[in-house]
Order: C-alpha cells, then sequence, then structure tokens
C-alpha cells in the first residue's frame, strides 16, 4: 500500500531513512558520500537537468535531515539549489483574452497597471502592479490567472517573498512554521529541519542505560496513518526501536479540555492553546490578544510534564503530524517537559531504518484517553471537548459560545473580529492546518477520510468521559 501522499514526501523519507541507517551505526560522516550514492545512483538524472545538480540537492537535503542550519532559528528552511522551476510572473494575462471592449479589468484597477494594444489585448504593467487580484476577479474569460509560486499561495501569513536570485526566502518575523509551503512546494525546495538523529541519540543512550527509560506520546491523528497496518502493530514497532513506553497526547488533551473549560469560565473569554502555529500566528500578528491565549500547557507538553512528575530520569518523545511542534518544545516553558519531536514522516523512516517489519507485529495495547481528548486530531474536536468538560464539571449557567476555526485564513478572521470585539463568540479553537492536526505538514497522508478515522478512533476508547481520563493518573484530580 501506498505509505505517502507525494513523490517529494518519499524522496524527503528515502533521505531519512539512510541518515538514519547511519547513524545507528555511528558512520553518518563515514558514509556521506555513500548516502549521497544510494540517492542518486547515477549515471543519469532522474529528477533534474544534471546528476551534479541532482546530488546537490541531495547533499542539502541530508544536512536538513541532520538537523540544518543551526544558525537559523525556524526549523522551516529552503533549499535554494533547488528552489529554481516556478514561474515568478504574478497575475499575466492569458491568451484567453479576447479583446472586449468591455474593459472590465482596466476600470477595476486603482494603480492604472492595464493597457491595451492595437488589437484590444490587455497587458499588466508589472511596475504598477500590486497583486491585488482584482482584473483576474471580473475578467469574463478567466483570461488572466496568478502566476505565484505555490509556496506564495500556500503561506496564508505572507512570510514568503521571493530573493535576487528568485529563490523563495522566508520571513521568520512572520512565519508560523505551519508547514503549509513544506507540503505544497512541487519540488521539494521547502523543508522543515529533523530531529532524528536527537531521536536516535535518546534511543541509544537508554539501551546503554536501562534505568533511564524513553517515553513516545503520540499524537491521535496517528490513527488517520499507516494504513498499510494496524494501529498496535505500530505501537509494537515503537517498542521494538526502544521505547519503554507509549502514551496518548490524547490524555493530555483530555486534561487540557478540562482546564481550559476552567479558565473559560473565570476569564469569560479565551483562546485555545493547543495548535503552536496558531498561538505564534497570535503572538506575531495579534499581540494585544496574547493574554487571550490560555495559559495552559498544550496536551503534547501537559504529558511530558506528566511523565516528568512520575519518572524525572524519563526521556519524552513526541510523535505527531506537526511541524510547528519542532519550535514549541524549543521554548523555555516546553524544553524540560519535551526532549525531541518527530513527525510521522519521521516515524516511518525510522522504523524502515530499522528494517521493522509492521504487518508481522504483534499488537499492543494503546488505550489512555477518553474519547474527547482523541478527537482534537480533527478541527471543531477541542471544542467539543470543552463543551464536555463544562458540562462534567456542573458549568451548567455558564453559556459556552465556540467557533471552530479551520485553517489559518478562518483564524485571522475570527482574531479580527475579537481584537474589534465584534465577535459573537467566547471560545477560539484555532487550527493553523486545513482540517486541524489531520492536515499537519508531517503527515503521511491529508484527506477527509482522515476525520472518519480519528473519529472512529474516539469511539474505541474505553473512557468515554473526561473525568474518567483524568483519574486515570493519580494525584491530579481535584
Amino acid at each position: 500500500m501506498r505509505k505517502f501522499d507525494t513523490k517529494v514526501q518519499h524522496l524527503k523519507y528515502r533521505v531519512l531513512r539512510e541518515v538514519a541507517r547511519a547513524a545507528w551505526e555511528d558512520k553518518l560522516v563515514e558514509r556521506y558520500n555513500d548516502i549521497t550514492k544510494i540517492l542518486v545512483p547515477g549515471p543519469r538524472p532522474t529528477m533534474r537537468c544534471c546528476i551534479y545538480k541532482e546530488r546537490a540537492i541531495i547533499a542539502e537535503r541530508i544536512k536538513l535531515a541532520s538537523g540544518g542550519d543551526s544558525e537559523n532559528p525556524n526549523v522551516i528552511e529552503v533549499i535554494e539549489i533547488a528552489c529554481d522551476e516556478c514561474p515568478v510572473g504574478g497575475f499575466e494575462v492569458t491568451e484567453a483574452c479576447r479583446g472586449c471592449i468591455a474593459h472590465r479589468c482596466e476600470d477595476v484597477c486603482k494603480r492604472g497597471a492595464i493597457s491595451f494594444d492595437r488589437h484590444q489585448k490587455a497587458h499588466i504593467d508589472k511596475d504598477k502592479c500590486i497583486e491585488c487580484g482584482m482584473c483576474a476577479k471580473v475578467c469574463p474569460y478567466f483570461a488572466i490567472v496568478s502566476r505565484k509560486r505555490p509556496c506564495e499561495n500556500a503561506c496564508k501569513v505572507k512570510a514568503i517573498h521571493m530573493n535576487e536570485d528568485k529563490a523563495a526566502q522566508i520571513d521568520n518575523h512572520k512565519c508560523i512554521s505551519c508547514g503549509a509551503c513544506v507540503y505544497q512546494c512541487p519540488f521539494g525546495a521547502i523543508s522543515e529541519k529533523s530531529f532524528i538523529l536527537d531521536a536516535i541519540r535518546i534511543l541509544k543512550e537508554s539501551a546503554d542505560n536501562t534505568a533511564c527509560k524513553v517515553y513516545a506520546v503520540v499524537a491521535p491523528s496517528i490513527a488517520s496513518q499507516f494504513r498499510y497496518a494496524k494501529l498496535g502493530q505500530v505501537i509494537s514497532a515503537l517498542k521494538v526501536l526502544g521505547f519503554h513506553t507509549v502514551v496518548e497526547a490524547a490524555l493530555g488533551a483530555d486534561l487540557v479540555a478540562w482546564d481550559e473549560a476552567g479558565e473559560l469560565v473565570e476569564k469569560g473569554f479565551l483562546t485555545s492553546s493547543c495548535c503552536p502555529a496558531f498561538v505564534d500566528y497570535i503572538e506575531k500578528q495579534f499581540p494585544d490578544l496574547r493574554e487571550k491565549v490560555s495559559h495552559n500547557l498544550s496536551p503534547m507538553a501537559r504529558m511530558g510534564q506528566i511523565i516528568h512528575e512520575t519518572d524525572p530520569t524519563a526521556k519524552v518523545i513526541f510523535i505527531g503530524p506537526c511541524t510547528a511542534k519542532k519550535m514549541e518544545y524549543q521554548k523555555e516553558s516546553v524544553r524540560e517537559l519535551v526532549d525531541c519531536v518527530l513527525t510521522f514522516e519521521e516515524l516511518q523512516a525510522l522504523i524502515d531504518s530499522r528494517d521493522i517489519d509492521l504487518a508481522s507485529l504483534p499488537e499492543e495495547p494503546l488505550d489512555n484517553a477518553s474519547y474527547y481528548g482523541r478527537i482534537f486530531a480533527r478541527s471543531g474536536g477541542l471544542a467539543d471537548a470543552v463543551k464536555q468538560a463544562l458540562s462534567e464539571r456542573g458549568e451548567t449557567e455558564f453559556e459556552f459560545k465556540p467557533i471552530s476555526c479551520d485553517g489559518i485564513e478562518a483564524c485571522r478572521t475570527a482574531l479580527l473580529r475579537a481584537s474589534k470585539g465584534v465577535l459573537p463568540a467566547n471560545f477560539i479553537e484555532g487550527m493553523a492546518c486545513i482540517g486541524g492536526c489531520i492536515g499537519g505538514a508531517g503527515c503521511l497522508t491529508h484527506g477527509e477520510k482522515n476525520k472518519n478515522e480519528v473519529d472512529q478512533y474516539g469511539r474505541l476508547a474505553s473512557e468515554k468521559r473526561i473525568a474518567d481520563a483524568r483519574g486515570i493518573i493519580p494525584g491530579i484530580n481535584g
């Protein structure tokens, strides 16, 4: 069965797998050139104009798989040598222009950027055009099209522009590390740093010192991934890799939903704190709303906190769909709770680097969260969980008016209205990725089917109430 949505994902996976294989044996430096030749055997190129360019790009991918540029604080990076095949024309007039006499495009352009030749065909003056797109909207023949690059279209926070060499450049002051550009780039020229070497180091240290246990905290969206095997077999594979215990981040979601419900009643208005890209967006674009963000940790960090309280010597590796989590775990408030973050793409590479056959493994149970914690993985799930928590806490008189924002554009609309005091809601569930966590850039697969699988996974939970899930951990009730 196909493991990935795109061939770009498969290429990233192959690089990660080979880097991981060398790292397990402490031979990454010695095998650096060998890895390049394995991935680009030659003598003819398979993806680029020449074998030399193809190998140069692979070398850059190996660097990203090994941790990337340590001087760049962002986890999202551009491989400039790979970013040279996209059109950079912006809005252009195509052959579909019929030379009509209505000239709606001219009338709507406030900058006077539209002119006409002797055949009445429209032309756009790039020095005057501000890329507003109004001309394209009014053309009856749809003859004006946007030639913006896929990464620019994907980036809804406008953090990507072109440098003097026409390669994509990321403005770290705007970027929220959501990874939308990573998933949409057809050439894989934008990618995220991997911390897979850190994960291998932690697992190897644990193998040498059995007193140090490594815990895997898996996001609930894992239910929609690894479709060629059963979830219980994936849990078994984690144990084979050297993880001592596998726990659900969904249990942390249960705890967060419970606490956010209490915080909402106390403050009267709240935005969620679970999606790090959404929180980063508020901090960068809506600083006046910072105090409205829930002061609760995210489910990932909350589980890290619980694990460290139970076992102070523990190492915690979070595994999920989110590139922004790689930024979150480096924050001062989180880095003592979580030791490493991997995506599902990286977990697939890690499993295959050890030649683990998932289909041949027995199923290990994973059942320490409620239905409501598990449905955090999809848009609307968090709001449903907070509603349930309000009910279980006995807050029957509080009027809960949530708005679930599916994607960063919906988040922006809600935050704008909230900043002006005209939002008819008292709780904003913000999800930067379309569909929620199941749309994260680090997923193996994306799509509407994932939502149904997450809901089904939620219904399989033994704990049907949030309060019951909280009772799994001793000493936290009250």
